[in-house]
């Protein structure tokens, strides 16, 4: 099987991307790690697939699947590259393009310099929702985890984020505590740790180790789920600008029960074929 792909990367957060409407793919989880390794394929964080939906009234479905084969509900920069690449494959020319997600319907808007604004809906912050083994709903939670306790924020954005505010990001034991966030008993359908430093009340900073992946330069959702937990703290206001290591998101959430708007660059690296 030979598939036509679009290189992409959302502030360094890379996918391959897969037009399913006019080709024919299958997909396996040995192939999905072919495809996403480094030395002996294309190399990614992720691979979207593009597909026509099964709902009414939506334009395209939307399929994300980390390096390691498995299958997620969502992803924030990967939506924004997706919004770019259905335009530029001519497969719409829709600036607003509704998609179907496995963490559900979201809306996309392409602006005329080429950002990409995405409504990412509404956080679900109640613990069977994230999901978050918790007696009932809390701003934090005390989470224990490589001996000491912490205060942990439990987000769903349509996949789960655990947030810990952090002094400074630089220092943050990422790499020690991210994965043992990633793979604890608490989130039993694994979660996506993001370690935040607060620089006011309309900035911050940023590093997430992502579930099936490890840390990555910039996560869409990682910053929603921040911004999130840092206005349910009282720390941040409506509009906060998110710095990741690959550059800088704006995200914009009013308060519960409204949608998350998330505003971005995608940016095209090149097309190509693979035979697998």
């Amino acid at each position: 099987m030979r598939l036509r792909f679009s290189k992409m990367h959302g502030l360094g957060n890379d996918f391959v991307v897969i037009d399913g409407v006019s080709q024919s793919v299958r997909l396996t989880p040995e192939k999905i790690r072919y495809i996403a390794d480094r030395n002996f394929g294309v190399g990614c964080d992720q691979i979207l697939l593009v597909e026509t939906p099964d709902a009414p009234d939506v334009d395209f479905r939307y399929r994300i699947f980390n390096c390691d084969g498995s299958e997620v509900e969502n992803c924030g920069n990967g939506a924004r590259c997706f919004a770019v690449f259905v335009r530029e494959r001519k497969l719409t020319g829709k600036s607003i393009i509704k998609v179907q997600t496995a963490g559900g319907l979201i809306e996309l808007r392409v602006q005329q310099d080429e950002q990409v604004s995405v409504d990412m809906g509404a956080p679900r912050l109640q613990p069977a929702q994230v999901p978050f083994v918790a007696d009932a709903q809390a701003v934090t939670y005390p989470f224990e985890v490589a001996g000491k306790t912490y205060d942990i924020s439990a987000v769903s954005m349509g996949n789960p984020h655990g947030v810990l505010v952090v002094d400074d990001v630089k220092t943050a034991p990422v790499a020690e505590l991210g994965p043992l966030i990633e793979r604890h008993a608490r989130f039993p359908a694994r979660v996506n740790a993001g370690f935040m430093q607060i620089l006011s009340r309309n900035e911050i900073n940023l590093r997430v180790f992502e579930r099936g992946v490890g840390e990555t330069l910039a996560c869409g959702t990682g910053a929603c789920g921040a911004v999130v937990a840092g206005r349910l703290r009282g720390l941040l206001d409506e509009k906060v600008k998110v710095n990741l290591p690959g550059g800088s998101l704006h995200i914009e959430w009013p308060g519960e029960g409204q949608a998350v708007i998330m505003t971005g660059p995608a940016v095209t690296v090149f097309h190509g074929q693979i035979k697998i």
